[in-house]
């Protein structure tokens, strides 16, 4: 069967939508690429292709097509991947013989450099809390806990009581996939954390009082929102960095590049962030890195 092009793309774009459930903006990028498709093949051989006759190698050039008109990497990944669905869906029609798209690779996505705050800027940051009410004294620990541990902002607000250990100096944090770390607190955490624990109960209800109860609680006293965690820190940030990132992460990617810049093992730093593999924490060697040897304590600037 060789299907006019057009009618492929329409009848592709309906089971997307039916079967596939995709929301009309993804039908209506798909639909566009493999238009620009259709142009660029017309452009180049003067004439509309027929599906079944459509090589690889009249498909990798459309890259070099898109490229040339200045589209983005990212762009550039969606396009292709609308067309290697089409091609792929067409196979599986047997409206082809073979996927002419299946070898096409797609462009590697762009790697963006993770924000962080300078050590000046950290002690800005945590000099701008006042600790004076509980509502404060909680924002400063939060901070100095995010920094201080490597804390996803969804680990720290479901983070109970019995998992936090001031004796020890460690927390303990059920990660992605349920998979649990142990993580040392610095000091100057635990000094924020003390003086936030202490003024706690302004802010527990019945529920929150309980053993399991959630370390960092809202104003009224309910496990908190990550929301309002991120406007927390936002707030903060805005007046001591200019970093093009303001938000809680942006602490867990300084916890990480300081301590690699200050000696500490990327198999310490990755098991302490919860990464399932090295190459997640390798992002974090963009800061320089001249040794990798030393632990925990010796590395941390608030150690």
């Amino acid at each position: 069967m060789n299907k006019v092009y057009e009618q492929a793309v329409q009848e592709f774009l309906s089971a997307c939508e039916l079967q596939k459930g995709y929301s009309p903006h993804t039908i209506e990028t798909y639909r566009f690429a493999l238009m620009e498709f259709l142009d660029y093949f017309i452009s180049e051989y003067g004439v509309k292709p027929e599906i079944n006759a459509i090589e690889p190698a009249d498909i990798r050039p459309f890259l070099g097509y898109l490229h040339d008109r200045g589209l983005s990497k990212k762009s550039l990944r969606v396009k292709i991947a609308a067309v290697k669905s089409f091609f792929k869906f067409a196979f599986r029609q047997s409206w082809i013989d073979r996927n002419p798209a299946a070898i096409v690779s797609t462009p590697k996505a762009e790697k963006k450099l993770p924000s962080f705050l300078q050590p000046g800027e950290i002690e800005s940051l945590m000099d701008s809390f006042d600790s004076s009410s509980p509502g404060g004294a909680r924002n400063i620990a939060i901070a100095e806990l995010l920094y201080s541990s490597g804390l996803r902002v969804s680990e720290l607000i479901q983070l109970p009581m019995q998992d936090l250990d001031m004796h020890a100096g460690t927390v303990r944090v059920m990660g992605k996939g349920k998979k649990e770390r142990i993580v040392p607190i610095g000091g100057k955490a635990l000094e924020a954390l003390e003086a936030y624990i202490g003024l706690r109960s302004c802010l527990t209800t019945l529920d929150t009082a309980k053993p399991d109860g959630k370390v960092f609680l809202s104003d009224r006293g309910k496990v908190m929102n990550p929301s309002v965690v991120y406007r927390i820190i936002r707030r903060a940030m805005n007046p001591v960095t200019e970093s093009p990132q303001k938000s809680p992460h942006v602490l867990r990617h300084t916890f990480a590049t300081h301590l690699l810049d200050n000696g500490a093992d990327i198999s310490s730093v990755s098991e302490m962030l919860g990464h399932s593999s090295l190459s997640a924490t390798q992002v974090y060697t963009h800061v320089s890195v001249d040794r990798l040897k030393q632990a925990y304590q010796k590395a941390h600037p608030r150690a």
